[in-house]
């Protein structure tokens, strides 16, 4: 770990894949075997199991758990509350009907993927499995049982694409000129990149 990593005196971190500049917040808890990488903010109450991965320059705000499997690419917002799973068909892997099944993480562990610069709204749920792509925004609430293609704004139960969001952050309109930051988009094979990036939508 780190020497500049700062933990908070309450909080619990057990691993030794801290990256630095990293902060960790009251009450918090890093299991041995997660991975965070540089610049993070770890806020309150939050949980990150063995076998999570976190990038660079993520923000993880308050009370959020994360599971093993879930890959969390650089400059990610994760908003309070957020909830991430990894097993589509849970039971207790301590029933005898499932015991077979939880012998094997292959038999039911489904990897996640958050894409860097996506932000996921507060209290949103993430379905094991699925893929939010770059720059890509989940509302508030949502859940998020199917793949979000970049640039995509998603809401609702289960989330539907609502519209496209800048880099910056800002919806865009009809035009694909952002009005905050005026980057231009355009849609290739049905998929939006900023213009003139080469595979951006890959």
């Amino acid at each position: 770990m780190a020497g500049d990593v700062f933990v908070h005196p309450n909080a619990l971190n057990e691993s030794e894949s801290i990256g630095r500049g990293t902060r960790i917040w009251a009450f918090a808890h890093i299991m041995r075997g997660a991975v965070v990488r540089t610049d993070c903010n770890i806020g309150d109450h939050s949980f990150i199991e063995s076998g999570a991965d976190v990038g660079n320059g993520v923000t993880i705000k308050n009370g959020v758990c994360i599971w093993e499997g879930v890959k969390i690419e650089d400059f990610v917002f994760i908003g309070p509350g957020v909830m991430f799973t990894n097993d589509r068909y849970p039971r207790s892997p301590r029933a005898p009907v499932a015991q077979e099944r939880y012998s094997k993480k292959e038999n039911w562990l489904l990897p996640t993927l958050i894409r860097e610069g996506a932000s996921i709204g507060a209290k949103a749920v993430i379905l094991a499995g699925v893929t939010i792509g770059r720059y890509a925004t989940v509302a508030a609430g949502a859940l998020v049982a199917r793949n979000v293609p970049d640039f995509s704004l998603v809401a609702g139960n289960p989330a539907v694409a609502i519209g496209h969001v800048c880099m910056c952050g800002h919806p865009l309109p009809a035009s694909l000129e952002c009005i905050s930051c005026d980057r231009v988009y355009e849609k290739i094979d049905g998929q939006l990149r900023l213009r003139g990036e080469e595979g951006a939508a890959e």
